[in-house]
């Protein structure tokens, strides 16, 4: 679905990320040189660290309780390791800038730099913009659903697809709102909830595309639609997330299903005389060209702003073109079914 990217199909992107497990830069004896001097020494040239004085649950091995390491820090978990390789990272591509080298990725990520904590500052920027334009978008739809077209004689509106679409405003909210944690802090934690949040977007959204591009409206036709591919979301949600972060698998099951839901509402918008068709064709031809930004997948410029940071703010002006081709949906089917009635 266009939501969180465009049709959804960009979510595989999210699904795409962070499987690489050794690069260059991490390879390279001298940085891992670093990184064994620092977490035995706890320094990194002139900058030490206190982290390196405490055991990995918190307390120095041989101080007394009250000195353990402050709660804020183990919360954000910039532990001794994560400092040695941060600045051990900075050191090293210091010396590469030195010699004319380029970045190189280290731990299957670009050479980052912090701002407040926060480790890929740019794409939490982005990704925040962007769940605000799904809240906005969606919020857009309630007021026009309840407050502008009229409603049933039950205050339930005309709108046959209305809970399905408050569904995906909030999987959408859910799933930006976790990309923001993720690229804050990348943890075992932060990354299974970024990854589970995306899946159960993009396979709902496939679910969505079938149910409006088939007109399905009986609810029993809808459960015999939307069973077996929530059986299967929720499955390999389950299988990430307690038996094995399988990222091949994980691979194979977004691009399916978004290939799918690409398809569906690409044939959808080619067949269908929708007035508002076109505001579907926007993000599907858009966010194809935004995929161009990930397969070049540049280092960040400054430290701040790669490819992907770059993809995030293509799909703000997508998804503001998606919900308002859902509010003009909403208003045909009202205005086509009071005609009807009349």
């Amino acid at each position: 679905m266009i939501g969180r990217h465009w049709l959804g199909f960009s979510l595989v992107l999210l699904c795409l990320l962070y499987t690489a497990q050794a690069s260059p830069g991490d390879a390279h004896p001298v940085y891992r040189s670093c990184v064994t001097v620092c977490e035995r020494d706890g320094c990194v040239g002139e900058t030490c660290f206190a982290q390196c004085n405490y055991s990995s649950h918190g307390a120095s091995h041989d101080s007394p309780w009250y000195t353990q390491e402050p709660l804020y820090q183990r919360w954000k978990q910039w532990g001794c390791q994560s400092e040695c390789r941060y600045f051990c990272m900075l050191a090293r591509e210091e010396e590469r800038a030195k010699q004319g080298y380029g970045p190189v990725k280290y731990h299957g990520k670009w050479p980052f730099k912090r701002v407040f904590g926060i480790q890929e500052v740019a794409s939490v920027v982005f990704s925040a913009l962007n769940l605000y334009a799904h809240f906005h978008g969606w919020l857009s739809l309630i007021i026009l659903l309840y407050y502008k077209l009229p409603l049933r004689y039950d205050k339930k509106t005309y709108y046959e697809y209305t809970p399905l679409w408050h569904i995906y405003g909030l999987l959408s909210c859910n799933s930006w709102f976790w990309s923001i944690i993720f690229h804050s802090r990348d943890v075992d934690l932060t990354e299974k909830l970024d990854y589970s949040s995306a899946v159960a977007l993009v396979g709902y959204s496939l679910i969505l595309s079938i149910l409006r591009s088939f007109n399905i409206k009986e609810e029993a036709s809808r459960v015999m639609v939307a069973a077996p591919l929530l059986a299967f979301i929720t499955t390999h949600i389950l299988y990430l997330n307690f038996y094995k972060m399988d990222y091949g698998w994980n691979i194979i099951v977004c691009v399916a299903m978004g290939i799918a839901q690409l398809l569906t509402w690409a044939i959808w918008a080619g067949v269908s005389r929708h007035p508002s068709r076109w505001k579907v064709w926007v993000p599907v031809i858009g966010g194809g060209l935004a995929v161009l930004l990930e397969i070049y997948d540049f280092p960040p410029y400054k430290g701040y702003f790669d490819a992907h940071s770059i993809w995030h703010a293509t799909t703000i002006p997508l998804t503001y073109v998606w919900w308002s081709f859902v509010r003009d949906d909403a208003e045909l089917a009202t205005s086509n079914l009071l005609k009807k009635s009349k």
